[in-house]
């Protein structure tokens, strides 16, 4: 199912930025467990999410959508969570599926975890190492990969956890099964990581402890035994997601892309600082709140950038945008360079190298770092005219169509499926900005 972006010489429009994925996930889990009945409207409907609320449903919660991005969730609250009557298929998520694991380990149940074949390939002991030590069983091999069976515990216990990798899911899980923990569970991060779980949390109400320490390092500690209550909240638009939009205006030979509703969130910054860096300049306009996060309406047009060195205090803020940003790097004039970026590895394919690819097949310099890659500009619209395999990853799926809109010719990718796990409606959205993708 080979689908085609074909060079147009103007993007123009105003757009609402889709449901956040990350705090799509939180909203169905936490309002999953809670007492009562949550609402939330701008609920992101990719396949991801959806699978989430399954899981939350198959679990004991009640998950209702009432219109589109409404739903209703009610939790178990004292109830708690029991085992599944089937296996919970989390498809190709990977936030679900880990967020999931931290929750279910401390509730007394047991479930079978699986996924598609991208899921199934990437590695989750980083996720059952801590829980693990918190009390959690399970039957996964030596490489901790999908499927396998868990098997949580009523007597979790809590435990001082400092991550090896800067990872806002091995956080998150650690502090969901600290829930139901007996003790104070505590993450010590080197490095800060989107802080959704912990601001979610306190929308909840529950109490989380936040302190500062040396440098970028942050701890962060939770009470075990705390109750949730219900909550009715908007759901923030996807910076993420936003980014697609924001690239096209600024490689377009015409753009004006609007973008309203964006959350603005430092842990989730990088990708916006570093164009900036680059030479862009971004109007950012201050629109309220939801769900405990700034909302900002983004513009972006047409801009000459140059290539920089990422800093690498901005990648774990940016880990999603590096595709897109490899996409601008090559319309860029000199070489952008990223390092400290070994997270990409991990991701729904190896990042790294299926940005490179996606480059060389498209007639750009890029070369492929253990921990990175290097892009040397093109100084204009790179040649275009390749095949890009996707891998089953979405970043890489809508960057390269991105890409089509601005090169000198078309682009193409060999599958588009994967795009409806995070943005569904990106393909809509794009025609209206006027791109011209198209199947064949």
């Amino acid at each position: 199912m080979v689908w085609t972006s074909h060079p147009v010489t103007r993007l123009k429009g105003i757009l609402r930025a889709p449901g956040d994925k990350s705090c799509s996930h939180r909203a169905l889990i936490m309002g999953g467990i809670a007492n009562g009945t949550s609402h939330f409207t701008g609920l992101l409907e990719g396949d991801d999410v959806l699978r989430t609320g399954a899981a939350m449903q198959a679990l004991g919660a009640t998950v209702t959508r009432t219109g589109h991005g409404q739903w209703e969730v009610t939790g178990t609250g004292a109830r708690g969570l029991t085992s599944p009557a089937a296996a919970l298929d989390f498809g190709n998520s990977g936030t679900g599926s880990r967020l999931m694991m931290g929750l279910m380990a401390g509730y007394a149940l047991s479930a079978e975890l699986c996924g598609d074949a991208s899921l199934s390939a990437r590695p989750m002991n980083r996720i059952l190492t801590p829980l693990r030590q918190m009390g959690l069983t399970d039957t996964a091999e030596p490489h901790g990969r999908l499927p396998f069976r868990l098997t949580g515990t009523s007597a979790l216990q809590a435990i001082t956890y400092a991550p090896p990798q800067a990872s806002a899911q091995i956080k998150s899980a650690v502090m969901l099964a600290g829930l139901n923990a007996h003790g104070t569970t505590i993450v010590e991060e080197a490095k800060p990581t989107r802080d959704h779980t912990e601001r979610m949390l306190r929308g909840f109400g529950a109490e989380v402890g936040v302190t500062r320490g040396a440098g970028q390092a942050r701890t962060i500690s939770l009470l075990g035994g705390q109750e949730l209550f219900a909550i009715e909240a908007a759901i923030p638009g996807d910076p993420s997601s936003a980014a697609f939009l924001i690239a096209a205006g600024l490689i377009s030979p015409d753009g004006n892309v609007l973008v309203e509703g964006v959350m603005s969130n430092p842990t989730r910054s990088g990708f916006y600082d570093l164009v900036e860096l680059m030479g862009a300049r971004l109007g950012a306009e201050d629109t309220g709140d939801a769900a405990g996060e700034r909302l900002i309406d983004i513009q972006s047009g047409s801009a000459s950038l140059i290539g920089r060195k990422v800093p690498e205090r901005l990648v774990p803020s940016m880990i999603d945008e590096f595709p897109i940003l490899a996409v601008l790097a090559a319309f860029a004039t000199g070489e952008t360079r990223v390092t400290g970026a070994e997270e990409l590895r991990v991701k729904e394919t190896d990042r790294v190298k299926a940005v490179v690819d996606m480059l060389r097949a498209n007639g750009v310099e890029a070369e492929e770092r253990e921990d990175g890659f290097i892009v040397q500009g093109c100084g204009g619209p790179p040649p275009g005219g390749g095949l890009v395999e996707t891998r089953h990853d979405h970043r890489i799926a809508m960057s390269a169509l991105v890409m089509g809109t601005a090169s000198q010719k078309p682009v193409s990718v060999d599958d588009v499926s994967m795009i409806d796990t995070s943005y569904p409606d990106f393909l809509a959205h794009m025609a209206t900005l006027g791109a011209n993708i198209s199947e064949g």
